[in-house]
């Protein structure tokens, strides 16, 4: 009892926010002679294994910073996953390879035991769960999720989920996780923004089902054998970006999950999301994404419940009537605020100067702040929103259309959370839907109905529904043409479309990294409660979040190219990063004696920038900034072709409260 309680309280304590703002590097690994492309604690966190370009496995023992085993694993190509067997006593290690094979190794002979080459294109992960002994998982970019039993005679793979009967011939598989509370359920990224979760043992239960029903070869015209069952897979997608993506394929902008991480708790689903941000999914309490929620039928407001899920799954923080997106009916009438305490006022001030100098990103965090501690504070989501409007960086628009919506469920009668959320509406391209709102704010604020403010978004919708553009039809709401790919041969499935339209929207965003460059690029929960987030980043440096806030707290130098890989240790705070350097990188809290520590970033918001400037970049300029040439259209001006707000939009929209 005394043993278990001790783990716990280490667990609990093993990261803290001293610890965070002390991590430094304490010592590289060398032994490989390539990119260092993955890497695997063992459960009990003496041993670290990694996989590399040099076809070569190491196993570390990286307490004592010694290499302890080093074979070559059989692959004729770049490792891009490596796994320890649960159950296996550290003894038997899973690699993928870019030469499109499986290898299994025996580490006390070094030796690989299997060899399985049933995928036609790279493996690019394999997971394992321990409710699975002798299971493991593989996801490769021939779009197949394969399932191993090593206890079969045959040694043989067999397909669990097919993503060319959903998406097409061209669709990829990128990563791959089991969820560690619940090993039944599997979660997958791929080509495109949408992230499934599979339930593992639903789809063996249909299969083994229809092998045994009598009329399981016997189909008609019209019968059609569905490859998973009902309810066997939930999407999640952030809400923003279905509508963004022929925006991001016309500018040649890959939207790839390239790493998918459940919290330790099971409850959470991390997703570092290629060509964008870093998204967290809440499992438990999800809602849907509110850009999916323009619908043109009637939903009564019992079924809209403060942007939560209803019994129907329709959420929002606004009534949706049957002509469209409307507002609470009648006049608006001033609605007592609930007052700040002390030190939230102070913060929120702090806030609001920020905001006066345009710092935007440090107002948005310190709105963030507040909000964590005051979350039913409608003015903190309100100023928040205008924060995010005025930085305009990926997704921002998006945030404040969540939080207009927030400040509107909270307080119906805030005039400025009103009218900014015609303007994001404008700005997701949801036109129609903004004019109504705009409308509607019209009606509600009759005293700002003539403010420069309203005209200048009245000119902006007006002059965006008559425009002759060849994507003017796409811009006239929501429906399932968002959802559809486009400017590929992807050949999407009806069903395809109908997991997509179900799809579920995104908790926490967390911006700063760039992710255009690798396709292996992780993020990871830090902290045996999950407190923070990890991240790899395209320009050499790792980023720390925490998790509730989503505020950046951390930038370290951990690569001279690109940071790819970072594994938290299960029990400590010790973190092993990897990437182009052939080396691998262990990090934990310095002493307080040590005061230089030359690869903190100390300028977190400029390195933020200058990666949302690189994400929408031209790949050109990104390939040539890589080769070593300055390019002067990306090191000048805003991030994320942000163009200065027209200044008539006046007090309404733009100044915090």
């Amino acid at each position: 009892m005394q043993e278990r309680g001790a783990l716990g309280f280490e667990r609990h304590y093993h990261v803290t926010d001293p610890f965070i703002r002390r991590l430094g590097l304490e010592a590289e690994l060398q032994g490989h002679s390539g990119c260092v492309n993955c890497l695997e604690w063992n459960e009990k966190g003496d041993l670290l294994a990694s996989g590399s370009d040099d076809q070569h496995t190491i196993v570390w023992d990286p307490l004592h910073h010694k290499k302890l085993l080093s074979m070559h694993t059989g692959h004729t190509a770049n490792i891009f996953s490596v796994k320890f067997l649960p159950h296996s006593g550290d003894r038997i290690l899973i690699t993928g390879a870019a030469d499109s094979k499986v290898h299994v190794h025996d580490l006390t002979v070094k030796e690989t035991i299997h060899m399985f080459g049933d995928h036609t294109n790279r493996v690019k992960r394999i997971a394992t769960a321990p409710m699975w002994p002798n299971t493991f998982w593989s996801a490769a970019e021939d779009g197949l999720i394969r399932q191993y039993d090593l206890r079969e005679n045959s040694k043989r793979s067999e397909v669990l989920i097919d993503l060319t009967e959903y998406c097409g011939q061209l669709v990829e598989a990128k990563c791959l996780t089991v969820n560690p509370q619940d090993n039944n359920y599997l979660a997958v990224g791929a080509s495109g923004p949408f992230v499934r979760l599979y339930d593992i043992r639903m789809i063996h239960n249909h299969r083994k089902s229809m092998k045994q029903s009598p009329s399981a070869g016997v189909h008609t015209f019209c019968d059609r054998q569905k490859p998973l069952p009902d309810g066997a897979a939930q999407y999640y997608v952030a809400g923003h970006l279905p509508v963004k993506l022929p925006d991001y394929n016309n500018r040649l902008r890959v939207l790839v999950a390239t790493y998918v991480t459940f919290s330790p708790d099971g409850t959470e689903l991390l997703v570092n999301m290629g060509g964008e941000q870093v998204y967290l999914f809440d499992l438990t309490y999800k809602q849907r994404p509110y850009t999916f929620l323009l619908p043109k039928k009637c939903h009564t407001s019992g079924e809209v419940q403060n942007g939560k899920t209803s019994t129907n799954g329709v959420s929002n923080g606004i009534h949706l009537h049957s002509n469209g997106f409307r507002l609470s009916e009648g006049r608006a009438h001033a609605s007592p605020q609930v007052e700040l305490p002390p030190y939230l006022e102070r913060i929120k001030q702090q806030a609001n100067e920020a905001f006066a100098c345009q710092l935007w990103t440090q107002a948005i965090q310190l709105y963030s702040k507040a909000v964590q501690k005051a979350p039913n504070n409608a003015m903190l989501y309100g100023n928040r929103a205008a924060a995010y409007m005025k930085r305009k960086w990926d997704g921002d628009h998006y945030d404040a259309l969540r939080d207009c919506l927030k400040a509107i469920s909270l307080n119906p009668c805030h005039l400025k959370a009103h009218f900014r959320l015609a303007r994001c509406l404008f700005e997701l391209k949801y036109v129609a839907e903004a004019l109504e709102c705009l409308d509607d704010f019209k009606g509600k604020f009759p005293e700002q109905a003539h403010s420069s403010a309203c005209d200048a978004l009245d000119r902006d919708i007006n002059a965006a529904l008559f425009s002759k553009s060849d994507n003017a039809e796409d811009k006239k709401g929501g429906g399932p043409i968002r959802l559809r790919a486009t400017g590929r041969k992807d050949s999407i499935s009806e069903d395809e479309m109908v997991l997509r339209e179900r799809s579920y929207d995104y908790k926490f965003r967390y911006c700063g990294h760039c992710n255009t460059t690798t396709d292996i690029k992780e993020a990871n929960f830090f902290g045996s409660n999950a407190q923070y987030i990890v991240s790899g980043s395209d320009d050499g440096s790792f980023f720390i979040w925490e998790k509730e806030t989503t505020n950046l707290v951390r930038v370290l130098q951990g690569d001279e190219s690109i940071v790819n890989c970072l594994q938290p240790h299960p029990s400590y705070c010790f973190l092993a990063t990897s990437g182009i350097d052939p080396v691998v990188r262990l990090w934990n809290p310095r002493p307080e004696s040590e005061t230089l520590n030359g690869r903190v970033v100390v300028d977190m918001e400029g390195a933020s920038q200058a990666n949302q400037r690189r994400m929408n970049a031209d790949p050109l300029e990104v390939m040539l900034l890589n080769m070593g040439y300055r390019i002067t259209g990306l090191t000048s001006g805003g991030a994320g072709g942000s163009d200065d707000e027209d200044s008539s939009e006046g007090q309404v929209q733009c100044r915090p409260s």
